[in-house]
């Protein structure tokens, strides 16, 4: 199998996962949990970390509750973008592919929670008391991490020097470290 089929192969694979996990731990919590009802996996965290079945129709941290379709069709066009942008990828950049999978499976199972129910439902709950709360699910953290490992790399990208014809850094030596 040559390398453009197995990056595909692996965009494939990674957005199933996030997809798999995302649907699969959002069906458990429906089934077993009611609007509002919370469970604690871990008595001793419960302060910080709880399971609560909430749902949400508008973004992070429920802003703009009126746009769900906004933020469905948002889903879409971002998934297309990342399609039609992944196989400009270089070989060696294995952390924007793995950013871009991340990004599309977080994309894609908030936005089936949103054709199917009309909402994303959400169920880890973090909270600082007294500071912030915020119930979240595995798409969007898939999302968050998606894009922190873009900008990491991108920034590292941007930090590496511009090899020269010859292969040798144009500018091995910082001059500022002088």
């Amino acid at each position: 199998m040559n390398a453009g089929w197995r990056r595909w192969l692996e965009l494939v694979g990674l957005v199933s996962a996030v997809l798999l996990t995302d649907q699969l731990s959002k069906q458990m919590v429906v089934s077993t949990l009611r609007l509002g009802e919370s469970r604690q996996p871990i008595p001793a965290l419960s302060p910080f970390f709880q399971i609560t079945r909430s749902h949400n129709t508008g973004s992070a941290f429920g802003f703009l509750p009126q746009a769900g379709d906004v933020f469905l069709v948002v889903a879409v066009v971002v998934v297309v973008a990342l399609i039609v942008f992944y196989p400009r990828i270089p070989a060696n950049a294995w952390a924007t592919r793995l950013a871009t999978g991340l990004i599309c499976g977080g994309a894609l199972g908030n936005a089936l929670d949103r054709l199917e129910y009309g909402y994303v439902v959400d169920f880890i709950h973090y909270q600082i008391p007294g500071v912030i709360s915020n119930v979240s699910n595995v798409a969007d953290h898939a999302l968050v991490l998606g894009v922190l490992i873009l900008f990491a790399a991108s920034w590292r990208s941007e930090r590496q020097p511009e090899p020269t014809p010859d292969g040798a850094p144009a500018n091995p030596r910082n001059p500022t470290d002088s």
